[in-house]
């Protein structure tokens, strides 16, 4: 049975969302309004800018019905800007977190937009093959709770991905590569494959 995953459309790269997940064979409405969550099997908050995301959550009143499905068992994965969202702290936020995952970031960890940089890490969870790994003005795991299960880290030991019961984050954008191992990770995770 296809599995419908709606992706946040307020700001930043949904639209690379929407395309990775229906190259998967999922469904992929767009979500920009708290009925647009209804009949969902799971959500993306994708990259972008998390001060406006996060704004145009609140004037679009989404933070409670997303906050009530993550702390319900509800499949969400959170990319760059989306990992701040779910995250339980963030420096520099005008916005209270959602604290879907047990995580502490620092947003903007690596400087300006100018000090973006690509790696290929391991992910052991989605085989042996490194990812290619797009870093943008990104923020980075500083802590994580015990219930936490981090699955990449940086040369330097910094957790990029992480992993919480149905909850799925990343600091870098994988809606950008032409890899769909960690949207079909995180397709598993919806079905129960994970």
């Amino acid at each position: 049975m296809t599995k419908k995953i709606g992706v946040l459309a307020l700001q930043g790269d949904f639209t690379e969302h929407k395309a990775m997940l229906r190259k998967l064979g999922a469904e992929a409405p767009s979500v920009r309004l708290p009925r647009d969550l209804n009949g969902l099997d799971g959500l993306v908050i994708p990259g972008g800018e998390s001060t406006t995301i996060g704004k145009l959550m609140q004037d679009y009143k989404l933070i409670p019905p997303i906050s009530q499905l993550a702390h319900n068992d509800f499949p969400i994965m959170g990319t760059c800007a989306g990992m701040i969202v779910l995250s339980r702290k963030a420096n520099s936020l005008d916005f209270k977190p959602i604290g879907a995952i047990d995580i502490d970031v620092e947003r903007n960890a690596f400087g300006r937009q100018t000090d973006s940089f690509e790696t290929d890490l391991s992910i052991p969870v989605l085989g042996a093959a490194p990812f290619h790994t797009i870093f943008i003005r990104a923020p980075l795991i500083i802590r994580a709770g015990d219930g936490v299960n981090i699955l990449a880290k940086l040369p330097d030991g910094k957790g990029a991905t992480a992993q919480q019961g149905k909850i799925l984050v990343s600091a870098f954008h994988p809606e950008l590569t032409d890899d769909i191992r960690l949207h079909r990770y995180f397709l598993n995770i919806v079905t129960g494959a994970n």
